[in-house]
């Protein structure tokens, strides 16, 4: 009786889905759960598009799940909560980054740091407990166990705010984990996108040094105008990079194509970390001797460190969006209707988004599509 009932009172729902590698999407209609005992079901407002979206729905990364509804910058507005729900109630604004599960168990999960469990579960395109595929918040309703939803605060548009549970995590955690929040350090930022242009401003409110460090000229006054940056790199230009060698304690590589590494190591002090954030589809190259002793023939000094950072925890996802709040940090958006989606995907292709979309579901997202 209970799969019955269960089967009952799931939830119509309607996305927008990819049906094969073309990463075409179009309208798609679907159910969620139930609510729970322990879930929170919410009225998604806005998501935004990030880059692993276009990886996951043109398959790039060899996980192929189809019918794949997208977003894992979801926010919205709760309608129910399950009857065991501490944190939330009917009317919270509320969001969803790139997680809705984990074991719970193991030391990472313990720790804070669920984004590193072995058996954690993708907000879409993943295999859930029961054995569904998770749909993402390209759809109208969501229904997520409350210790993967996190507050959006009063005073954040939640708009502009549903980048941050993707492209800010992504950047903030790094920045705490690696020691790069120290006020006075120097961090460098490689690409101005939807991931780098967020870095800039969560740096900035750390006290931070900052340069960017990108092959696109024309994005230096709006860096140094606009975002506020100490420094603007081409990295294409060798006399620039020259001079700049070993003056950075650290670097946050959001660029999510091959690139070289070697010019990036070598603006670091010794001591000093680069931390690659993107996800490029083809394994970069990583000279070993510059990390151990340098290259003294052109000025690098060694010792330097190579790590990676995935998105954060739950509890740092929190933390990440009180910071914003306290320090009005929020992304630069282009919202768009649900209908300009494939449009905005090959756009996005091409990085013309300045700097990152967000569909704006609550409005456009119709049964008649």
């Amino acid at each position: 009786m209970g799969e019955i009932s269960e089967q009952v009172n799931q939830k119509n729902a309607l996305g927008w889905a990819a049906s094969d590698t073309s990463g075409l999407l179009s309208p798609f209609t679907f159910s969620r759960r139930a609510t729970g005992e322990k879930d929170v079901t919410f009225k998604v407002m806005y998501c935004g598009i990030c880059h692993s979206d276009l990886h996951m729905l043109k398959n790039e990364w060899g996980v192929p799940t189809y019918a794949l509804v997208p977003g894992h910058e979801v926010v919205g507005v709760v309608t129910e909560v399950g009857s065991k729900v501490e944190k939330f109630k009917v009317g919270d604004k509320v969001g969803v980054g790139c997680m809705v599960g984990s074991c719970c168990s193991c030391d990472n999960c313990a720790n804070n740091i669920e984004n590193y469990c072995r058996n954690y579960i993708l907000t879409y395109g993943a295999k859930f407990y029961d054995g569904t595929i998770t749909y993402g918040g390209y759809s109208d309703v969501m229904v997520v166990d409350e210790h993967f939803v996190v507050r959006i605060p009063e005073k954040l548009p939640l708009d502009a705010t549903a980048p941050l549970l993707c492209a800010g995590i992504t950047v903030y955690s790094p920045l705490r984990f690696y020691g790069l929040d120290k006020p006075g350090m120097h961090v460098g930022v490689v690409g101005l996108g939807g991931l780098g242009h967020v870095a800039v401003k969560f740096a900035k409110a750390m006290g931070v040094k900052v340069t960017v460090i990108s092959t696109s000229p024309n994005k230096k006054k709006e860096s140094i105008e606009h975002l506020g940056v100490d420094s603007f790199l081409v990295s294409r230009d060798q006399d620039e990079m020259q001079a700049a060698m070993d003056t950075m304690d650290g670097i946050i590589d959001t660029v999510s194509a091959p690139h070289p590494l070697l010019p990036l190591i070598g603006l670091l002090k010794s001591n000093g970390k680069l931390v690659l954030v993107g996800a490029p589809e083809k394994p970069l190259e990583l000279p070993v001797f510059p990390l151990l002793l340098g290259e003294h023939n052109v000025g690098i000094v060694g010792r330097k460190m190579v790590g990676g950072s995935n998105f954060g925890g739950m509890k740092e996802t929190q933390e990440m969006l009180d910071f914003a709040a306290k320090h009005n940090i929020t992304a630069e958006i282009e919202l768009i209707p649900m209908d300009y989606v494939n449009t905005a995907m090959e756009r996005l292709l091409k990085a013309d988004v300045r700097y990152r979309f967000v569909i704006d579901i609550a409005n456009t997202l119709k049964s008649s599509s």
